[in-house]
């Protein structure tokens, strides 16, 4: 099932050879990582981030939590560190923590549509779904060509049994063929394995090449 997500945006920072929290200053007397430097040169919030990542690579999401909550310490208002606390938050169910990073998200972005998509599909995580339905509306009427709100509210919506909003909501980011496959998606979730069936051979008569969607028909077909 397409469901569009962001990226966190690209930062190019170096990191230096062991996580920050662990490095102990030398003999000769260079400040610790403790002291916010890293021998001569000063920590920086791209330093920290760096940190955050290597430590999320390492499947370490709580020293991930520390690291990018310092780099906040050091720009409350950091995009990247804003992003990824509020995915790792949400892999971790911690709902209230991951909303709290996606609303300072959402704040430092300027109000954007896709971080609004963010803040509703992490609303909808936390069962709070009249919430995530007015994000998505919020992000669409900031913008709205925004495709990460129009997907994502038309799963919500179809999820719902609210079906032809649904397709409203991706005529115009999604193909018909990619239509079809997501409401094969959201049938095969339900337990609606023939309707799944039916919607991903759909799929398929539209756009041979939707090779997922033979994948799937094969699996229910097994099943």
């Amino acid at each position: 099932m397409r469901t569009t997500r962001i990226s966190s945006p690209a930062i190019g920072a170096a990191f230096v050879l062991c996580l920050l929290s662990g490095c102990a200053g030398s003999k000769s007397g260079t400040n610790s990582a403790s002291d916010g430097r890293l021998g001569d040169a000063p920590i920086t919030v791209n330093t920290r981030f760096a940190a955050g990542q290597v430590a999320e690579a390492q499947n370490n999401p709580n020293l991930a939590i520390q690291q990018y909550q310092q780099a906040l310490q050091i720009d409350p208002e950091h995009k990247a560190t804003l992003y990824r606390l509020g995915v790792i938050y949400a892999e971790l169910k911690q709902y209230p923590q991951a909303i709290d990073a996606w609303q300072r998200y959402l704040k430092a972005t300027g109000n954007s549509a896709t971080a609004y998509a963010d803040l509703a599909f992490c609303y909808e995580l936390s069962g709070d779904i009249d919430k995530a339905e007015t994000a998505y509306q919020s992000g669409l009427a900031k913008d709205p060509k925004c495709a990460p709100c129009r997907v994502n509210y038309g799963l919500l919506l179809a999820r719902r049994g609210r079906v032809n909003e649904a397709i409203t909501q991706w005529q115009s980011v999604l193909t018909e063929a990619e239509i079809h496959y997501n409401l094969g998606g959201v049938y095969s979730l339900a337990g609606r394995n023939e309707q799944a069936k039916i919607e991903y051979k759909k799929a398929l008569e539209l756009d041979p090449t939707l090779s997922d969607a033979q994948q799937k028909v094969t699996a229910l077909d097994r099943n």
